[in-house]
């Protein structure tokens, strides 16, 4: 679990980041979510969208993400969303306490 300072840290260097996956009309399948997980691994924080086709609101979306993915929401703005999961293998980003 996060603390506020670390999330708000994590908001902090998302706000740098592009977003790399957009949620549209077909929604939240195995294989997105594969995709999302692998990004997951090697970034470990990425920035995501749902577009207006979507069948899910943002909160909604990064909550379901989140789950599958055992992986966190950091923030939620408007259409965007960021998610971070700890990488197994190379970690990157060190959190404060």
């Amino acid at each position: 679990m996060l603390t506020s300072k670390q999330r708000a840290y994590l908001r902090a260097m998302a706000s740098r980041y592009d977003t790399i996956f957009q949620i549209g009309k077909g929604g939240i399948n195995e294989n997105m979510t594969e995709q999302i997980g692998n990004a997951l691994e090697a970034r470990e924080l990425i920035k995501l969208r749902t577009l207006d086709t979507c069948e899910y609101g943002p909160r909604e979306a990064a909550e379901i993400l989140a789950e599958a993915l055992s992986a966190q929401v950091v923030g939620v703005t408007g259409s965007r969303f960021v998610l971070y999961r700890e990488s197994k293998k190379r970690r990157r980003i060190e959190l404060p306490e």
